[in-house]
């Protein structure tokens, strides 16, 4: 396991039996504990105040309505326990909801689309790095809260590749990493990113962590908008 801490004690919330006992054993695996597995929203919320996970890793539709329950149940949840790390693994983007998690507290929290995970040890290191405080994003959850605003905010002023930097930026990447990912250098990085901060009127900040906290509290600020 990457860091220094110990095995994690989690609770899932997931109503499909498969997945749930699944990601179980995946985690066991990597010498995880799952110490609850909840099937519905207020056994999520049941779980949490009984065990005091380390990490709570929840779908967003359980029943009983199936709509957006467990996303609704995790910003409770935060609200209660602003530093508990949220994972949301989906197959959705629920946008409303999931602007407003992510700008909560602003850290431990990570949004990733169920079929687009497709190395397990990237998503078992996702879920250490989300328990040790860092946010992970899935890139298609930037996109989808980014096109939310496209019209009506100073997102818009962002050029196509500033859109690809944030979406890095939102997935907890540091400079050197965008560089390599987008095959220009780091210096071209530190402009786009000192041009995406300046277009979004938010101030320029070294810490690459501060400056995903301030985009999506940006994006969750102006949530109200749609």
């Amino acid at each position: 396991m990457d860091g220094e801490r110990g095995p994690l004690r989690v609770v899932i919330a997931e109503d499909s039996a498969l997945l749930r006992d699944g990601l179980a054993a995946l985690l066991a695996r990597y010498g995880h504990e799952v110490v609850a597995a909840a099937t519905d929203a207020d056994g999520l919320v049941a779980a949490v105040a009984e065990h005091e996970p380390d990490i709570v890793i929840t779908d967003v539709r359980m029943p009983p309505g199936h709509t957006d329950e467990g996303l609704r149940a995790a910003l409770a949840l935060r609200g209660e326990r602003p530093s508990l790390p949220v994972l949301v693994l989906s197959q959705i983007v629920e946008k409303t909801y999931a602007s407003e998690l992510l700008g909560s507290s602003g850290s431990a929290t990570g949004y990733l689309l169920k079929d687009r995970v497709g190395d397990v040890r990237e998503f078992v290191r996702a879920v250490e790095r989300i328990a040790a405080g860092a946010i992970v994003i899935d890139p298609e959850v930037v996109r989808a809260l980014l096109s939310r605003h496209r019209t009506e905010s100073p997102v818009s002023r962002l050029s196509r590749r500033e859109q690809e930097v944030l979406s890095l930026m939102a997935q907890g990447r540091s400079n050197p990493a965008i560089a390599k990912d987008l095959s220009i250098s780091q210096a071209a990085v530190a402009k786009h990113i000192g041009n995406i901060l300046a277009k979004l009127d938010l101030p320029e900040d070294e810490q690459g962590h501060r400056r995903v906290l301030a985009v999506l509290a940006y994006l969750q600020h102006h949530g109200s908008a749609d």
